[in-house]
């Protein structure tokens, strides 16, 4: 009778543990390297804000939008290697009955890349971990010019600041609707921002002294064309304020409060430093004095 039991017991135990390995330990894990400094929307099983988190990211997905609402992931020199661009995208199969499943094709002839959150760079330190980023519910219509030019010149300097032995925390979305493709299955987002917590010496304690913010709201537009993304940095609060999430709550209060209002920009010797740029400049000066 007891070993039955115990039987029972090892079955039920192994079912459990299927589910959450299928489900990519979806809507109840929160304790995630990817989660360390909070849970945006507290998303947990709700199909419009159903959390799945991978070992490479974690990501609140809106099954009435086609698009996730945020994805969140770490970032410092350990997941980046040499591992080739995958570019094989595929349906996300872990959504819940109800949810429609995006596929590739549903982009195809839209006018829209299939754009990464995260990006297919930040995942480099093996071909499984690359392959995660194409997975469809890490993508979203972005315009060209956004994908290809800007978002990815933003991506690039993340890459440059883990190469520098900093620790970053990002966490990506898109807000509002441009309009919708794919039979109306899927959300264009007018907009879409990028939030990153730059640790410069992740053995420390945090303060505002040695953590930073950088954060930007770009149009998901044709209209980016030729710009550069510092064109576009705004506080985080602004981007909290846009889009009703509470990003880095897990940091101590002073230390969130304190960098989340600063607008932080990187000065480059670049002719494409714009009129934009120097005005935030100046009055990034008038805030942080």
């Amino acid at each position: 009778m007891k070993l039955k039991l115990i039987i029972s017991n090892l079955r039920c135990f192994a079912v459990v543990i299927s589910l959450l390995w299928l489900t990519g330990c979806s809507a109840t894990v929160t304790q995630n390297v990817h989660l360390r400094y909070g849970n945006p929307s507290n998303a947990k099983t709700r199909e419009n804000n159903y959390l799945i988190v991978k070992p490479e990211y974690a990501l609140s997905y809106n099954c009435n939008t086609g698009i996730a609402n945020w994805v969140s992931w770490q970032l410092d020199r350990t997941w980046l290697g040499n591992t080739e661009r995958s570019d094989h995208f595929v349906p996300n199969v872990e959504l819940p009955a109800d949810c429609y499943v995006v596929r590739p094709s549903d982009y195809i002839g839209s006018g829209y890349d299939r754009g990464h959150l995260v990006p297919s760079g930040d995942r480099t330190h093996s071909r499984l971990g690359n392959e995660s980023t194409f997975i469809m519910t890490n993508i979203i219509p972005q315009s060209p010019s956004n994908n290809r030019e800007v978002w990815r010149e933003l991506e690039e300097y993340s890459r440059e600041l883990a190469f520098q032995d900093k620790e970053l925390y990002l966490v990506a979305g898109g807000e509002g609707i441009a309009k919708k493709i794919a039979d109306s299955q899927v959300v264009v987002p007018e907009y879409i921002w990028k939030v990153i917590l730059v640790l410069d010496d992740p053995t420390s304690e945090i303060t505002a002294e040695n953590a930073k913010t950088i954060a930007v709201w770009m149009p998901n537009s044709e209209e980016v064309i030729d710009t550069d993304w510092q064109d576009y940095i705004v506080s985080v609060d602004q981007v909290e304020k846009n889009t009703g999430y509470n990003f880095f709550a897990a940091l101590p209060k002073r230390v969130q409060r304190k960098i989340e209002k600063i607008l932080v920009l990187v000065v480059k010797c670049s002719y494409r430093l714009s009129i934009t740029v120097a005005q935030k400049i100046f009055v990034a000066a008038i805030a942080i004095n």
